[in-house]
């Protein structure tokens, strides 16, 4: 017996073409539509986050790693006064990135530091760190030493010892409170100091004062003397800045591309003083 009633038609032809090639047969809403936005595609691949660490910092190439240090830590006789050095006598060819003070506080920075493994040494003054010493734990945690700056930034040459043993060891105090470290390294500020200064980082602990033989301006590098170009054991200064641009992310990008130009890479300070 025939059955009758509606019947089913069957799409054939330029019918189901059509709905093959628009996708009607799948039915998206709007807030499905939505919900399929660029974070979902953040893996894909050739997207930024799947870039080298270096591209995404804009190097044209990575650092290559540090030698091992071709010279011994220099031995220190109880009761000698430190070593004062803006350079390190080696022949490999690294470069030393130091930060001073503390004001500049960019979380970022800290991605920067563990992204491109970068051994910097942050001089810290306690009355300009204030309460971001949270910041320069997590500096801390990714590879990056704590050293000492004085406690209020005060120019040290001609004061008498107790205040500049003051300034120096009162950080050391600070520091071991806050990370539990008494730093061997010691920039005075200004890069001002005198045999008063010596005795009195000697006095508390320090093995040597850092100064600097070049320093990263906004978009340059001054230097203290010699050739105006870097050389191997070059320590470079990186001062806060009291302007919101360029950052300290882009200063540090720029001075990288210009210590690999120089065919230099960056060590750790610490492994040579």
């Amino acid at each position: 017996m025939r059955r009758t009633g509606p019947r089913r038609r069957r799409l054939a032809g330029p019918a189901l073409l059509l709905i093959l090639l628009t996708g009607c047969a799948l039915t998206v809403t709007p807030a499905e539509r939505s919900a399929q936005g660029p974070s979902d595609r953040a893996g894909a691949p050739g997207s930024p986050s799947e870039a080298p660490a270096h591209v995404r910092w804009g190097l044209t190439a990575p650092l290559p790693p540090a030698p091992q240090p071709s010279l011994s830590l220099p031995s220190r006789r109880p009761g000698s006064l430190p070593l004062v050095v803006d350079r390190v006598r080696t022949r490999d060819k690294v470069v030393f990135l130091t930060y001073d003070d503390g004001a500049e506080k960019d979380p970022r920075f800290v991605d920067m530091v563990r992204e491109l493994r970068l051994p910097v040494s942050m001089f810290l003054t306690d009355s300009v760190v204030g309460p971001g010493y949270g910041h320069f734990a997590r500096l801390r945690s990714v590879g990056a030493s704590v050293q000492n700056h004085t406690l209020d930034h005060a120019a040290l040459r001609g004061l008498p010892y107790a205040g500049q043993r003051a300034e120096i060891c009162g950080q050391q105090n600070k520091l071991r409170s806050r990370f539990g470290i008494r730093p061997r390294l010691f920039r005075p500020p200004y890069g001002t100091y005198d045999t008063t200064t010596l005795r009195a980082a000697a006095d508390c602990g320090i093995a040597a004062v850092v100064l600097w033989r070049a320093t990263m301006n906004a978009d340059t590098l001054a230097y203290t003397d010699g050739a105006p170009r870097l050389h191997p054991g070059d320590i470079i200064s990186v001062p806060a800045t009291e302007t919101p641009t360029p950052t300290l992310r882009s200063r540090t990008t720029h001075l990288l591309r210009l210590i690999q130009q120089a065919g230099l890479t960056v060590g750790r300070l610490e492994d040579y003083l």
